[in-house]
């Protein structure tokens, strides 16, 4: 079965590249156009990762990741912070306990690598313990 990847971003043009670069690799992509629909979806169909624009509308992704650690129902599941904003934000993310950071627009490549080293069980640790260092 695919590993399921939730999306939250507000800007209709980042969730389709996304979500056509996620379903090519294989990927079932559900989307959320706000941190208040996307909580409310990751408590219903606990994806195996979602994607978190930390700049939304409603919720924002800073407020989103506090609520999804902050309920045992989520509190486990894989985020990766994506941000317009460089590597401004990249420290505070992975200080903030995000599981990997992604600045816009992306490469389709580091997308898919990010993705795939979360994804894989035996490359998850590795992976995580690599990103945050850089």
């Amino acid at each position: 079965m695919a590993a399921s990847i939730l999306i939250a971003d507000d800007y209709e043009d980042n969730l389709e590249l996304l979500r056509l670069l996620l379903v090519a690799a294989g990927y079932q992509v559900i989307e959320s156009r706000n941190g208040a629909e996307c909580l409310k979806l990751a408590k219903q169909i606990q994806p195996d990762l979602i994607m978190v624009d930390l700049s939304m509308p409603v919720l924002d992704g800073w407020e989103l990741f506090r609520a999804l650690r902050a309920d045992e129902l989520t509190a486990s599941i894989l985020c990766i912070a994506v941000t317009a904003h460089g590597d401004a934000d990249r420290d505070r993310a992975l200080q903030a306990g995000f599981n990997a950071y992604l600045s816009k627009p992306f490469r389709g490549a580091e997308l898919l690598k990010t993705v795939a080293g979360l994804l894989s069980p035996t490359q998850a640790a590795s992976y995580a313990a690599e990103t945050s260092l850089q």
